[in-house]
């Protein structure tokens, strides 16, 4: 009689939701895992908006070729910054920072954070808003989510996009980069709904609004720790909070000199 009813439970387990959702590396299971996840994102509170755009999710297949050959951030700091453009855009932004300097100055103000740094961001994430991506957002971090190489920390990056969903941030549509980030500032999906702020006073955030990507962008530094008035070089209280952005040194390294270099 046990060994009857011990293989029935295991079927019975292996059937349950939370067990289903298992990672995949390659696109055959994602339908299935998309299924066990969509009770997940119940639980954690999507909604029907939400759970549409997690249902229409296609397997992104150049997103997982993008996420298996990442080179840049192994470059040496001077080849990094060359291939990113850092002449251009500390020139850029210098021009940037001398037409709009009221709204630099509004957004130092309120979060402690220089126009250097944001703008070096800004250049650095999207040539300043040029080019913002060309992958499905919601597509691309449900996929990440599903693969097994870094499951657990796209998981919420990818509720998070599901509740921006919800709240009309973004659709199922919106494109940003292929590992999801969107915006103005490439906001990974939960961060944007953590630290989104609302400069322009609309009444939504939008993070292809340059306001209120740069507002954001300000406030997600100003809470991993920026200290107002205190500087960002290396050895400088502000130096580590440039790695909350982005953990490769070479990109902490390149705004902290494209930053001071726009700063003046």
């Amino acid at each position: 009689m046990r060994r009857l009813i011990v293989p029935a439970l295991i079927s019975a387990l292996l059937a349950s939701p939370a067990l289903a959702a298992t990672c995949g590396n390659t696109s055959a299971g994602f339908d299935t895992w998309k299924q066990a996840f969509s009770s997940e994102a119940k639980r954690a509170g999507v909604r029907k908006a939400g759970l549409q755009a997690l249902a229409a999710a296609q397997y992104a297949r150049r997103t997982i070729s993008a996420d298996r050959n990442q080179k840049s951030f192994k470059y040496s700091l001077e080849k990094f910054m060359q291939i990113r453009g850092s002449a251009t855009i500390v020139a850029q932004g210098r021009k940037r920072k001398a037409r709009n300097p009221d709204f630099y100055a509004a957004l130092e103000r309120q979060y402690g954070v220089p126009a250097g740094v944001l703008i070096a961001i800004h250049g650095m994430e999207t040539a300043f808003g040029s080019y913002m991506g060309d992958s499905q957002v919601v597509s691309a971090i449900v996929t990440l989510t599903y693969d097994c190489r870094r499951s657990d920390f796209f998981r919420p990056h990818a509720l998070g996009a599901l509740k921006l969903v919800d709240q009309g941030a973004i659709t199922p549509a919106t494109l940003g980069a292929k590992h999801g980030e969107l915006g103005h500032t490439q906001f990974l999906p939960g961060n944007a709904l953590q630290y989104g702020r609302d400069w322009d006073g609309d009444g939504r955030v939008d993070f292809y609004n340059m306001g209120d990507a740069l507002a954001s962008t300000a406030n997600y530094l100003r809470q991993k720790g920026w200290n107002p008035g205190k500087g960002y070089q290396p050895g400088e209280p502000n130096y580590r909070v440039l790695k909350e952005w982005n953990a490769a040194s070479v990109y902490q390294q390149s705004l902290a000199i494209m930053g001071r270099q726009i700063d003046g």
